[in-house]
């Protein structure tokens, strides 16, 4: 009986070991290598504030869509009088800064990723200006969608829209947490 080359038989030794590896990855078998002990980038923590100065509470909150593409409240409305300054929620960079369907607009690129948009407004910011929490983007203008003026605060992550005010310090969740063995 001939015996293959051991070149070709360290191939197709190769070839079956990386199959059974992939194969036990796949099947949970085996965990890949983790990163255990190497230490990691610390999130980004934002701070959120609301974009209209004295604003306690939305005229009209944020109602999320069943589906992406079905009807819903994509932010949340906040009163503003025309003229009323629309400051940056959080620190970022302005991304956008025009006209959308007759109404000014204008998005800042928060450091956590997410994305928030104001309109109608007038803007005073351009497109790749950094801003700080409370720095003037602009102001308020006519032509929303609000029975009289309000500013439309909208954020996304990623392509999905968020509730805005859920963002801001305590405006979130409750989540109660377990209490660990020993504590009242």
């Amino acid at each position: 009986m001939a015996h293959p080359p051991p070149r070709a038989g360290a191939r197709r030794a190769a070839g079956a070991l990386v199959t059974l590896v992939l194969g036990a990855l796949a099947a949970g078998v085996v965990a890949p290598p983790s990163d255990a002990g190497v230490p990691s980038e610390p999130a980004t923590v934002v701070v959120y504030r609301p974009p209209v100065e004295g604003v306690r509470a939305p005229t009209r909150a944020f109602e999320a869509p069943p589906e992406p593409w079905a009807a819903g409240h994509r932010g949340v409305d906040l009163p503003a009088p025309a003229g009323a300054r629309v400051l940056a929620p959080a620190d970022g960079v302005v991304t956008f800064a025009g006209p959308v369907a007759g109404r000014g607009v204008v998005t800042v690129l928060h450091p956590d990723g997410r994305r928030s948009s104001l309109e109608p407004l007038t803007p005073a910011v351009t497109a790749g200006d950094r801003v700080r929490a409370g720095d003037t983007l602009g102001t308020a203008a006519d032509g929303g969608h609000c029975v009289g003026t309000c500013v439309h605060w909208g954020v996304r992550e990623g392509e999905r829209y968020v509730d805005p005010w859920a963002l801001l310090p305590g405006a979130g969740p409750v989540v109660l947490l377990p209490l660990g063995r020993g504590e009242p």
